[in-house]
């Protein structure tokens, strides 16, 4: 082992990780079946087992950059942590000066329509007016440098911090210099604003760049949420820690199962959600600080406790960096153990339930193909260029092939 080292059902969508042109020699030429032509590949590691034995193997214990299959690890030790009905909390304090102190704790779905919420929670709590709103993000590092993740404007590049409104993203409406929000649930905050007058013309959405800006628009969002919940706020937003000797007014439990965050997460393949479940995994319930250091750590603990693997890495939980590495037969360690939770993958017709993994020069596909009523899990990851659409041909032949064992006579290709 070697480790050392966004709201509601429409918009989630578009922050998944986008897809990449993949680059590198060449891609593989078309022509033959599907399974045959990954199989010939000399950067590739797949594996596919049948009744808990393998028969079809090739380079099945070669360490591959697994990409976005990472957040099959991740979500599985969320599981095994937290257990499919846990609810994410945010506690709600208040100083002596009447401010309003939200702290975050890692939940990484407060979305606009949980913020209404929680808004509406204060309101029922007796607060008709707060002296402003804090935003205490401190639980995770303020410059936590996520393996994998580039300074682009794109959501999926977004900051990774404790306290974070709609996936530390926003998106506008822009045209000349008139700014909208774009959502009719997420109201249009100074910041905002300001960010949308350096955008072109059109719908944009980006992201918050930093911890300090991300916990700044928590906080705006908020206060508008609390305003329209009746509660009066006189006081500008602040960042900060939240000060000693303020008292609990409220702890709020997300109305989003994990299981519901789980789902989208996969699908969607959203890096933020995934990244912030890695972090939280390390917290040790002591308020102290958790770094990327941490975060890994913690993971292998976990990893060498749950599967006592030997020659994997890794950097982050959403498959960002291209320093992770997993083998197709760890990959399918994971989806044994996942297979309870099968339910929660990504659908690719009837018959298929994997989850997508894409960088430049990478293509992955891990996950189940139901064969005769039995689900068979399957992993491939190709480290070489390749035509996107192989991974899913792969899979759809693996549930029409008669007999998978004749793909591989002898079980290694």
């Amino acid at each position: 082992m070697s480790l050392r080292p966004i709201l509601g059902r429409l918009t989630f969508a578009l922050f998944a990780a986008g897809l990449v042109v993949l680059a590198g020699t060449g891609p593989v030429q078309a022509g033959g079946s599907a399974v045959a032509r990954a199989l010939a590949m000399p950067k590739a590691s797949m594996l596919v087992e049948e009744g808990g034995k393998a028969v079809v193997a090739h380079q099945a214990d070669r360490p591959m950059m697994p990409a976005s299959t990472m957040k099959l690890l991740t979500a599985l030790a969320a599981i095994q942590r937290w257990g499919l009905d846990h609810h994410f909390e945010t506690r709600l304090l208040r100083d002596g000066t009447g401010r309003l102190w939200v702290q975050g704790a890692g939940d990484p779905y407060l979305v606009s329509e949980e913020l209404d919420l929680m808004a509406r929670a204060v309101r029922a709590a007796g607060v008709t007016s707060v002296a402003g709103v804090g935003a205490d993000d401190t639980l995770f590092a303020p410059t936590l440098d996520i393996p994998g993740r580039s300074a682009s404007n794109n959501p999926y590049d977004a900051p990774v911090t404790a306290l974070a409104a709609n996936f530390n993203t926003v998106n506008l409406r822009v045209k000349g210099s008139a700014v909208v929000s774009n959502e009719s649930q997420t109201p249009l905050t100074p910041l905002a604003q300001r960010l949308g007058r350096g955008l072109g013309n059109g719908t944009q959405r980006v992201n918050l760049k930093d911890s300090g800006l991300g916990a700044r628009y928590f906080a705006e969002v908020f206060s508008a949420k609390l305003e329209a919940a009746g509660v009066r706020v006189t006081g500008e937003p602040v960042v900060g820690r939240v000060p000693s000797g303020a008292k609990a007014l409220l702890t709020h439990r997300n109305s989003r199962s994990l299981r519901a965050v789980l789902a989208p997460m996969l699908e969607y393949s959203n890096n933020f959600v995934a990244n912030g479940l890695f972090l939280a995994l390390a917290d040790r319930g002591d308020g102290s600080t958790i770094t990327i250091a941490r975060a890994q750590k913690s993971m292998a603990a976990w990893v060498d406790k749950t599967f006592r693997w030997r020659d994997y890495r890794v950097e982050d939980g959403a498959g960002l960096s291209r320093g992770n590495r997993l083998s197709a037969r760890q990959l399918v360690d994971v989806l044994d153990a996942f297979a309870p939770y099968r339910s929660l993958m990504p659908r690719q017709g009837d018959q298929i339930l994997a989850k997508t993994g894409t960088l430049t020069g990478v293509s992955a596909y891990a996950g189940y193909v139901n064969r005769d009523g039995a689900w068979v899990p399957f992993s491939l990851l190709i480290n070489q260029a390749v035509d996107a659409g192989l991974r899913k041909q792969v899979a759809t032949e693996l549930v029409r092939a008669q007999n998978l064992r004749a793909l591989c006579p002898g079980a290694s290709c």
